[in-house]
This record gives C-alpha cells, structure tokens and sequence, in this order.
C-alpha cells in the first residue's frame, strides 16, 4: 500500500498519477476544491508556489486571487502533472501560471520570491524532507508563508519532520494543514 501512495517514494508512477487524477476528479465533483485554498489567504499580486501540484486542482482558482498582477509557480516532479498544468493554462486562458518540473527537490525560480508556498497531499511521499524543506526556505521571501499537508502519514511525523528541519516554525495547525514561517 505505501507505494501506490508514494511514501517515501518522491514520485509515483504513470498508472498511480492517472488513478490519482480521477479520485481527485470525482472528490471535486461531490466536494468544491475551491473552498480549501479560501483558507490560504492567497492576495492580489503575490508570487505563489503549487509544489507538488498533481493535475493542478488549485491552479484556477490561485490564478484567480493573484490577479494577472501576481504570479503562480505550478511545480511538480511529474512531467505528466507539467502537462497538465499547461492544459489548464490553454483551457482557462491563465497568463499568471509557470509550469515547472522539478529535478530532485530543486526549482528553477529564484531564491526569495514566493509570499507563499502550498504544498497539499505530497509530504508523505519525499524522502528526503530535510532537503525538501530546505528547498521551500531557499524559494521563500523573509515575511512568506508555507502551508504545508502531512498527507498519508500521522500528523504527528509531519509536525517532527518540520521541526527538526530547524527552518520553520508552525505558527497555526488545523485538521488539514500546518501553516509555517521561515526562520531567518
């Protein structure tokens, strides 16, 4: 079972993105995804990053709240999620969306850009969190935010996983999420 989740397996395969697509498609039917990224805080003209971010549920809507003004970084280890962030950049018409593929945990974005860094229902699957999070700190500016899912392990060992990176500090925790600022 741990790897068609992907635990500690920082990336799926083909066949288990596919799968993954279709339950989120079929989840977002019942349950609008929109709702979720609401708690974001996501405003006007800020530079936010999707890591991790699959089919690209959230892009519209991240799109939507930077306003052309702002900029949405969609990135993903999976060259299959890069495609279909830009088939949802053609389909809406988003300007404010680039796509980019990670290799390892490294992106090609500049150091200290991101007001914010979502990374949802992924944190399960790197196996090397230390160096993920090392990653998120260097992307992230001085007053910038992570929000970060502990995905399909216990809260308990996200919450470890952070801490013990000694780059973050966990201002809130809900149900769903950690939100952290970067330790400077």
């Amino acid at each position: 079972m741990n790897h068609f989740f992907g635990n500690n397996h920082d990336k799926m395969s083909n066949s288990s993105f596919r799968m993954m697509s279709v339950m989120f498609k079929i989840s977002d039917f019942f349950k609008p995804k929109y709702n979720y990224v609401e708690q974001f805080d996501i405003k006007k003209g800020q530079t936010v990053i999707d890591y991790g971010c699959g089919p690209g549920r959230y892009l519209y809507k991240a799109s939507d709240k930077v306003t052309p003004s702002g900029m949405i970084y969609a990135v993903d280890i999976h060259e299959m999620a890069i495609e279909s962030a830009y088939k949802i950049m053609a389909k809406q018409g988003l300007i404010n969306v680039k796509p980019i593929l990670a290799h390892g945990y490294s992106v090609a974005i500049p150091d200290h850009v991101a007001d914010l860094i979502y990374a949802l229902d992924m944190f399960h699957m790197v196996a090397d969190p230390d160096a993920l999070l090392k990653e998120f700190h260097r992307l992230i500016n001085a007053g910038g935010k992570l929000i970060i899912e502990s995905g399909h392990q216990p809260k308990s060992l996200a919450r470890e996983k952070i801490e013990r990176s000694g780059l973050w500090i966990i201002l809130e925790e809900n149900s769903r999420f950690f939100k952290c600022k970067p330790i400077s």
